[in-house]
């Protein structure tokens, strides 16, 4: 069995992602998706911008990573003849010689974290971008190396600090020296040193605890996170599997630690929940989580929506109507920290007339005339409210704003008409669904995007394509789904203000 550094990285993330990788069926593994090409793609261009920016001459072994036995020789071979620079070498380790380099640390902290592992054949295997000559003493002679990897992050996440000191530890049982340390560059190409003695005993752990998973074939129990699983090759299959099982990750509002509690008290399942003494269950998640929880399970068991007890119908605010209304969606391209697409859907409610505005940057440097452009057309009707899907358009506002020298009169003015709709769902009404996303809801209501598997990262990938492509069939989908996004929206407050009106008169009788 091999243990990769990137096995080990998904099962910091996801143990049954890793299980999967190993176990899994490939029939039930999705295709890689083209926004995860694209990160692969712009890591490999962030590498070779930050090789050539520090000078960096390097050799690297030549065996292709499949033959990663030779691959992992040849590596050792240039580390022996103490080159200063390895680029993209391999490293391996049988686990006996893992655990006598961890056993004959002289740091007895360590010492105490191992645990006894199943005796199979497992071979660890580490990738780190660069291996770094370094003074010392080693098997090699009076030199060693360090690990050093460059990661397109924006910060140094846990997962990162783990194959860090992972790569540090693998370096040691080779060369009988522990590297000082382990260095990630990052996005923005500042040096970030990994502390081992924190990250060391950690890894441990995880590795121990990831072997042991694999070796004993441990299933480990599905749970849907929304967003750390929207990019997953298994995300469908284990959506599925959920559903099958009727699992309570699928539930809004129903965290991983949320999950565990309500586990110790023996709350395994929709029925159970929803019967449940609140006051028993306010003791372990609280008594604001405890009636949100109970209501969104009423919820999904009755199929139907629900007012929020929290909402008053009588004394509350109205959601605003007007005769004439915008619907407002942004695209983006977030490495680029561009904006691209202002999209407004103009609904006139007394005409019964809908169009769509889109404000589209074809290059990377219209983004100031598509907001002028769309701020004249806003200010052009100044009493229309505009409505959008979460807090991202008036962030996007104010940043567009500021970047641009908009008058602080006219951002305060536009900033005042937008209405969120996600904000007003989720404080109003209980809906039997498993995300509050605008997909999810707009599905809910029946209605679909004409690109049905597009997304906000598909449209990243697309505009990307575009700028290289300048195929306009690419803006087409991008549009398309940008009006649909607007469309959806729509959709969602016309079915909400009439649910909530309607609402209100059967309270009032």
């Amino acid at each position: 069995m091999l243990l990769t550094d990137e096995l080990l990285l998904n099962y910091k993330r996801c143990r049954r992602r890793t299980f999967l990788e190993v176990y899994g069926s490939h029939q039930d593994r999705e295709p890689t998706k083209e926004f995860l090409l694209k990160l692969k793609r712009e890591n490999k261009h962030h590498v070779a911008t930050v090789l050539k920016e520090r000078s960096l001459v390097y050799q690297q072994p030549e065996a292709s990573k499949k033959d990663w036995l030779l691959r992992s020789q040849q590596t050792l071979e240039l580390m022996s003849q103490g080159v200063e620079c390895i680029y993209r070498g391999r490293l391996h380790i049988k686990l006996s010689d893992w655990q006598s380099s961890l056993v004959d640390s002289e740091n007895s902290i360590i010492n105490e974290m191992i645990l006894p592992i199943a005796s199979e054949d497992v071979t660890l295997i580490a990738d780190p971008t660069l291996l770094i000559k370094q003074p010392g003493k080693s098997i090699f002679g009076d030199w060693t190396y360090l690990p050093l990897n460059i990661k397109l992050g924006r910060r140094p996440k846990p997962e990162y600090k783990l194959i860090a000191a992972y790569h540090a530890q693998i370096i040691a049982a080779i060369t009988g020296e522990l590297p000082d340390t382990s260095t990630l560059i990052l996005r923005q190409q500042n040096d970030y040193q990994i502390n081992l003695e924190y990250w060391l005993p950690r890894m441990y752990d995880i590795v121990n605890d990831c072997i042991e998973m694999l070796v004993h074939r441990q299933t480990p129990e599905v749970f849907i996170s929304r967003q750390r699983c929207s990019l997953c090759h298994w995300h469908s299959f284990c959506h599925e599997h959920a559903k099958s099982q009727k699992h309570l990750s699928l539930v809004p509002g129903i965290t991983p630690k949320r999950y565990e509690s309500l586990l110790s008290m023996g709350l395994d399942s929709l029925d159970a929940i929803a019967k449940a003494n609140p006051s028993q269950m306010a003791e372990k998640i609280g008594k604001e989580v405890t009636s949100q929880l109970q209501q969104q399970v009423r919820s999904l068991l009755l199929e139907t929506p629900l007012i929020r007890s929290s909402y008053n119908l009588q004394n509350n605010r109205h959601l605003p109507t007007h005769a004439i209304e915008f619907y407002f969606d942004i695209e983006a391209e977030p490495d680029r920290n561009l904006d691209y697409l202002l999209g407004i859907l103009a609904v006139d409610r007394v005409n019964n007339t809908e169009e769509f505005y889109p404000f589209l940057a074809e290059t990377v440097d219209q983004e100031a005339k598509i907001w002028q452009e769309f701020l004249e057309f806003v200010m052009a009707h100044p009493n229309v409210p505009i409505f959008h899907f979460s807090d991202y358009e008036v962030d996007t506002i104010k940043r567009l704003a500021a970047l641009y020298n908009t008058p602080y009169r006219e951002t305060k003015a536009l900033l005042n008409r937008c209405v969120d709709i996600h904000h007003w769902v989720t404080t109003t009404v209980v809906l039997p669904v498993e995300s509050y996303s605008l997909k999810s809801l707009a599905n809910w209501l029946g209605f679909s995007w004409r690109e049905a598997k597009a997304g906000g990262d598909q449209c990243v990938c697309w505009y990307d394509d575009w700028l290289r492509s300048q195929d306009s069939s690419l803006l087409d989908a991008i549009l398309s789904y940008n009006e649909d996004d607007c469309y959806a929206t729509y959709y969602l407050k016309y079915w909400l203000e009439n649910f909530l009106a309607e609402s209100q008169k059967y309270q009032v009788l």
